[in-house]
């Protein structure tokens, strides 16, 4: 199968008809002296689409972007994207880095440099990766799906068959978010290809019975379920309204880039470790450029339906369904509530787990070096 060099190009058109949207927004009303609680501070984002409509170039973005190797292959004729970066050392290790929701390939922009030339950054040679930052299927400029089924297993499968075609018998896998389940079913699905499994997150549905709606049997399981449960309750609207209606939800995110854009910064402040100010840890330019790479391919529907595939086939990790290969998790402190890992090590054999002085859910854009180095570290026994 046919490896085709790829290149970004948006059509002008597509560009100026968001220019055309953004300059005829039609805003909210907010109550006074507003912050985030109740979502996406109106004041924000009038600052943030001004400097959309007169300050950003996508053609900037667009060029730095195609400096990095990306390519499309295509699967049984469906086509994914992803880079893959060489390693600088004597033995590179192969490693798929899978990016989440509302993520894309560009999280990994940062750290990609740190683990495939570690010696040009403070590391040694010999803990070098050849990377390869796929784009989920449904996402970017991989294609969306046209039938039901695209979920975290169907799209290990896809990895262990893009990782096969790029010549690798055996590599190793990392992610957070999505990545991480999509990490967690190559290790179930597809454990003799594996080295081994780096994770920055750890959904607790994966070790409550794939559902945080049942009682459990044990208080460790119990106490993290009172846990998870108060997040849901304040943050979880949008993981049950894209689990259950995302048809609905795209009518109004692909028509309208403010109402996009909304949907998805409000993440990036909740979720990280910016105390409160977006702007300390993400550039505008970071921020409009991952909304764009969904604007611009027309993906928040098929993005978000990954929640409702994964509703229909969630995956539950146990002693009897566990991940036997090595892993290792990285908790970073301002992420989403993860599960102890004593109930953790139920359905994963971990080896390594390190708790990270700072950073939230995006932890290749917040604190890459630090993934970066924790990274190393656990693959280096491994090699």
């Amino acid at each position: 199968m046919a490896t085709q060099k790829f290149a970004i190009s948006v059509p002008d058109v597509t560009l100026a008809d968001l220019q055309r949207r953004l300059d005829s927004t039609r805003w909210p009303s907010e109550l006074n002296k507003a912050g985030w609680e109740s979502g996406s501070n109106l004041a924000y984002m009038r600052s943030l689409a001004d400097y959309w409509r007169h300050g950003y170039n996508w053609r900037r973005q667009e060029a730095a972007l195609n400096q990095l190797p990306q390519y499309r292959l295509a699967l049984d004729g469906f086509h994914i994207h992803f880079l893959h970066v060489r390693g600088k050392g004597p033995a590179p290790l192969p490693l798929i880095i899978t990016h989440g929701w509302p993520g894309s390939f560009m999280e990994m922009i940062k750290i990609i440099p740190l683990l495939a030339d570690p010696a040009a950054h403070r590391g040694s040679a010999e803990d070098a990766f050849d990377v390869i930052v796929p784009s989920l299927p449904g996402y970017g400029f991989s294609d969306r799906p046209k039938e039901p089924g695209m979920n975290p297993n169907h799209i290990a499968a896809l990895w262990a068959r893009l990782m096969h075609e790029l010549g690798y018998s055996r590599f190793a896998a990392q992610g957070g978010d999505w990545g991480s389940a999509v990490s967690i079913a190559l290790g179930l699905d597809h454990p003799d290809r594996m080295i081994g499994i780096h994770l920055n997150y750890l959904a607790g549905r994966f070790f409550l019975g794939g559902t945080i709606n049942e009682p459990q049997d044990d208080e460790v399981a119990n106490a993290f379920l009172a846990d998870i449960r108060g997040w849901w309750d304040s943050e979880g609207g949008y993981s049950h309204l894209q689990a259950t209606k995302p048809q609905t939800l795209s009518y109004g995110l692909n028509d309208s880039p403010l109402g996009l854009a909304a949907w998805i910064v409000e993440k990036f402040q909740s979720w990280s470790d910016c105390a409160g100010d977006l702007e300390h840890l993400f550039t505008r330019d970071e921020l409009l450029t991952n909304v764009m790479i969904y604007w611009v391919t027309e993906t928040i529907y098929s993005s978000t339906r990954l929640y409702y595939e994964s509703r229909e086939r969630p995956i539950s990790l146990s002693p009897t369904n566990r991940v036997k290969g090595p892993v290792a998790v990285a908790l970073f402190p301002k992420e989403i509530p993860m599960p102890p890992r004593k109930l953790a090590e139920r359905g994963l054999n971990i080896v390594r787990w390190t708790a990270m002085p700072r950073g939230g859910h995006f932890a290749a854009m917040e604190q890459p070096e630090l993934l970066a180095q924790d990274l190393r570290e656990f693959f280096r026994v491994l090699r």
